[in-house]
């Protein structure tokens, strides 16, 4: 597929606008992930050096609080700080796919394996990595909801 790139006034600041042949309507899904994905980073810090590391939010499997801070998981098990609390995080996140499940951990739900329920009307949430964390009741009607 060629790409064409062209500056369009009529259209306000932060749009995009893709323009396809209409038999390219059902890669349309695809193309749409792929630029929502590509640009979304999340400044975070290598806990070896203390320095600065932009990572893609795409690869983030779980952010966990952490007193003042939270814990980032990469898919490929790479660990790293980010100096916010995760009400701030969660308000922070535009991606659709990061979801609160307890009140210390937001999940990638792209990164669902499979899912089993457990004592006390919870749910198990398994990871494709095999970590495993539990959804709180609380979040269970919200959790539902957006995976339907």
């Amino acid at each position: 597929m060629e790409i064409i790139f062209e500056a369009d006034g009529s259209i306000g600041q932060g749009i995009a606008k893709v323009t396809t042949h209409p038999a390219e309507a059902e890669h349309w899904g695809q193309i749409r992930e792929a630029i929502h994905h590509s640009g979304h980073k999340l400044v975070v810090i290598h806990p070896k050096n203390d320095r600065n590391v932009q990572i893609l939010l795409s690869s983030v499997a779980v952010i966990e609080s952490e007193d003042r801070m939270c814990n980032v998981r990469l898919i490929t098990g790479e660990r790293y700080l980010l100096n916010k609390r995760l009400k701030g995080v969660e308000d922070s996140l535009e991606s659709p796919h990061f979801m609160k499940i307890n009140n210390q951990t937001i999940i990638n739900t792209s990164y669902i394996k499979e899912f089993s329920s457990t004592d006390n009307a919870r749910i198990k949430v398994i990871l494709t990595d095999g970590s495993s964390y539990l959804v709180s009741r609380f979040y269970i009607k919200n959790f539902r909801g957006k995976l339907s």
